[in-house]
């Protein structure tokens, strides 16, 4: 007999009588953003349980396992953090919206908004992806916004531009996490342009610039540069 076969051959025959072996149970499903696959895809949360295995055959529960998110394409699991990001057709919904609010919000601070100030807020829009966006629709938005006591202009609610702030932190800080900091900076970037269209910023339109960048998480020092930079041609 061969040095070490023996050990190896019994071994083999405990491996065959005895083991363990996670049984999964699946609670919910739904679609993710797949780490493995790259894309949206359809997962099923599963808990699992370790169980002893003789001949084969499951005997008591040793300890739980999970949960964990199965990616119904690929088959790998995932932490279910993983469901904390959105998928890509969510993340482009929010940045759709994001764009739309911000375009809004700068308009509303700079007073009745000038026809350069909406054809540069329309094509940003449209950028995001409302492709169907138009000046009309902006501006009577800003027309709904003057009559809305709740978020009226900062010389209509004092020194302050609290309502426009609230909708900027609700559209921008579910995203922000999930963008690049070239996209946070991109969407500041637009912002400031459309409050440029017509003229020098204005301090209302710096506030709400200001709110913008806070909301994106990019440093004071990086939103006083990029409302510099955005008064360079492009």
């Amino acid at each position: 007999m061969l040095p070490g076969r023996g050990r190896n051959s019994r071994s083999t025959a405990i491996a065959r009588i005895l083991g363990i072996r996670t049984v999964w149970t699946t609670v919910g499903d739904g679609e993710f953003f797949c780490p493995g696959c790259g894309g949206d895809r359809n997962y099923q949360r599963r808990t699992g349980r370790r169980r002893f295995l003789l001949f084969g055959v499951p005997l008591a529960a040793r300890s739980a396992v999970g949960p964990v998110v199965e990616c119904s394409a690929c088959g790998h699991r995932f932490g279910t953090d993983v469901l904390d990001h959105p998928t890509t057709t969510r993340l482009a919904a929010m940045l759709r919206d994001a764009v739309h609010t911000v375009a809004l919000a700068v308009l509303a601070s700079g007073g009745s908004p000038s026809r350069a100030a909406l054809e540069t807020a329309v094509a940003a829009v449209r950028c995001a992806g409302s492709d169907d966006c138009t000046e009309e629709q902006l501006a009577a938005l800003i027309e709904a916004l003057a009559a809305d006591t709740g978020r009226l202009l900062p010389e209509q609610c004092g020194s302050s531009l609290a309502g426009l702030a609230i909708e900027l932190h609700e559209a921008l800080d579910p995203l922000a996490p999930h963008l690049v900091p070239a996209g946070r900076e991109s969407i500041l970037l637009q912002a400031a342009r459309i409050a440029l269209a017509d003229g020098p910023y204005t301090p209302a339109e710096r506030d709400v610039l200001t709110t913008v960048g806070r909301a994106l998480t990019l440093p004071e020092d990086d939103v006083t540069r990029l409302l510099a930079t955005a008064r360079a041609p492009f």
